[in-house]
This record gives C-alpha cells, structure tokens and sequence, in this order.
C-alpha cells in the first residue's frame, strides 16, 4: 500500500529538499516530544525509579524484535554499529588460514573489526571486487566456500543502494559453516529483513538512519547460537538480578537472558531510548513494506529523470527501493556536494555515486529540485 506524504511529521521547511537519509535521519516531531518529556524528568532524578531503567529498554527490545520478525531475547541495545560488529567479531570462529568476506568500499566500521581479527588469528580478509553489472549477491556468492569463517555484509551496498540477497547468502554461508554477520544499518526500517529467512548469526542497526531514532543508540540481533556469548564489556546491569539495587554489591557469575549480555553500560539512556521507542513505533504504524513500496515509486521516477540527463544510475532490481547512485563519473565536480546545498538540495557524495536517499517526507517537487540543480552544476 502506497502511504501518503508524512512531512508534516517532520520539520522540513518546504523550500528544502533533503534527499540524504542514508547521512541521518531528520529527528520527527514525536521523538523530538519524546525527548522534551525525557529531559523535563531528567531534570528531578528524584522521579526516576529502579523500574525506569528496565522499562523502557524492555520496551525497546521488543519494538525492535518486532521489526525484524525475532524474539526480544535476542535483542541487545549498543551505541553503534562498531559496537555491535565489535561484539560479533568478539565470539565468532576464525582460524588460522580462513577468510573473513566483505565487500570492495564496505563501510569502515564492518571493516577495521575484521582488519583487526585476521591480524590476531593469522586469517585472512578476502574482499569482494565492485561487479560492473552491480549484481552483488553473486559475486559475493562466488567467493565463499569451504575456508570461509565469517561472511560480514550489509543488506545494500552504502554507496549507491545495490542489494545484496541475504537469504541466498545466508543459505550459503551455512552450507559452508561459516558465520553470517549483517550490518543493516542503510536498510533496516524500509526495507523488509526478516530473522527467520536470512537467519544472521548477528545483525546490527544504529537508529539514526532509517530508524529515524537519535545518534547513539543501536540494536544488535544475536542467533540463538551466540546468546551464551562473552560480552565486550562487563557491567553491573547486564548481570543476573541487577533489578535489585540493594543487592548490586552481591556480584553475580550470571548474566540477564538472552542477547542482554551484550548490552552496552548505560544502556537506559533516559533522553534517547524514548526517542528510539517513538520512532520504532512510527515505523511499525506505516509498515515496513509499505514505506518499501512508497520509495521504489520515488526511486524510480529519480532513474527515469537522470536517464533523461545520459547519467547512469543503479538500475531497478539491482538496488534498494530507498536509495540509488547516480554515477557522474568524470562530470562529477569536486564541490558537487556543497553545491547542491546552496540549491537547498542535500545529497551525498559517496566513492564514484550520488547518493539520493529520499524518505517519506520526499515528493515529486523534491527530486524536480535535485535534478534542476543537476543541470546547471553538471555543465
């Protein structure tokens, strides 16, 4: 079901044509309310009881775990995706001599990590060349087999919205038993993933993005496989009985269930937690695949418009339906970004792409902005 324009949710002035919500999200009016009410009971500590620093985080958790299809046992609150990637490279298998398999100009938090861990276990990363013809999951595809320990991809290239098949990858990596780590933060929100048919070893979404939640605050989804994992780090309230204050100085062995070891310190973060519980809520009120279908319209109208300019973009059944590249190649100026911001028109540059990452506060007149902007800067 096609949705109809949510700007008023937003504040966007109209003269304004932000096209750039694979950058961040604008911050919507009800979780900007969700934190006025959070700061004003910030403001008397006095009010904040024990309950309030499990509620909300359960409350959370389980949003989130209905997003995806899961259960809320596998759900941990993190601040970033390098947390949540951090975690994963923390408990996953790798040997020495097998490779770890990400993809040509992955974003370089799903990178570092791995960089890292193939230096300790004398493994080996092995990286997925860009496919001319942008089909991702079969390159990806191509590249792992028996001696492969760990494959740690997104669900669409952050460059230019390619997409990437995780149940065919997922399908795969088992058949070699390796592990599945999803770094879904340019894609979760709008379009569907669901835990049961791509099955991750772990997944990671900061909310800041497509989530439309503040910067800070994440989710991390463990398999069932990883919820006896070890955390990387250890605090007083992802332990067994932490709900009794009273009790803290009686140090536990155990752990909370489930994903909740690897909760982040601080994690009842009183002002972003009902931010992200609004926007979550939000989200599930419009239906992930109808803001899905809303956006291939938008997206497809954008491809229609920059042939009309002989610019290749990411073609339709190749990418995402909320984001596509348009490739500039040598007609890219080097100051096209900020260019575009002094039409009121915010994309991003990303590698060779434009990156356009319209939402549902975009229209038509958004992208007839961008594109008279084009053809003036691209002359």
């Amino acid at each position: 079901m096609k949705l109809p324009d949510q700007r008023h949710l937003f504040d966007i002035p109209e003269d304004v044509a932000y096209l750039n919500c694979a950058y961040m999200s604008p911050q919507m009016r009800p979780a900007r309310e969700a934190a006025e009410r959070a700061l004003e009971k910030r403001a008397h500590p006095w009010q904040i009881t024990p309950d309030d620093f499990f509620d909300a985080v359960e409350e959370a958790r389980i949003l989130f775990a209905r997003l995806v299809g899961g259960d809320a046992d596998g759900v941990a609150i993190v601040p970033s995706a390098s947390y949540g990637i951090a975690t994963a490279a923390a408990n996953v298998r790798v040997e020495e001599g097998q490779s770890i398999a990400i993809l040509e100009e992955q974003f370089p938090s799903n990178v570092y990590p791995w960089l890292e861990l193939a230096r300790q276990r004398k493994a080996r990363v092995a990286t997925v060349p860009r496919p001319e013809d942008h089909d991702w999951t079969a390159a990806l595809l191509d590249h792992i087999g028996q001696n492969t320990a760990v494959v740690a991809v997104p669900n669409c290239h952050w460059t230019d919205g390619s997409l990437l098949d995780l149940v065919r990858i997922g399908e795969r990596v088992r058949e070699v038993g390796a592990a599945l780590v999803v770094d879904a933060i340019q894609s979760l929100g709008v379009y569907p993933l669901h835990i049961s048919e791509v099955r991750p070893d772990f997944l990671v979404a900061p909310a800041y993005k497509w989530l439309l939640g503040p910067y800070g605050v994440g989710f991390l989804y463990a398999g069932e496989e990883y919820r006896d994992g070890m955390p990387i780090e250890h605090n007083w309230i992802n332990r067994k009985g932490s709900e009794d204050f009273s009790g803290l100085v009686v140090y536990q062995e155990e752990f909370q269930p489930g994903a909740r070891r690897y909760d982040v310190g601080e994690r009842s973060n009183f002002i972003l937690l009902p931010m992200a519980i609004a926007a979550l809520r939000q989200i599930l009120d419009w239906g992930v695949e109808n803001a899905a279908e809303t956006l291939a319209e938008l997206t497809g109208i954008i491809e229609e418009s920059a042939a009309k300019l002989g610019i290749e973009a990411t073609p339709k059944g190749k990418r995402v339906p909320h984001m596509i590249g348009l490739h500039l190649g040598s007609r890219t100026p080097g100051d096209l970004g900020p260019r575009l911001a002094s039409a009121n028109v915010y994309a991003s540059v990303r590698g060779e792409s434009l990156r356009i990452s319209p939402h549902l506060y975009n229209t038509e007149a958004d992208v007839d902005r961008l594109f008279a902007a084009l053809s003036k800067f691209l002359r």
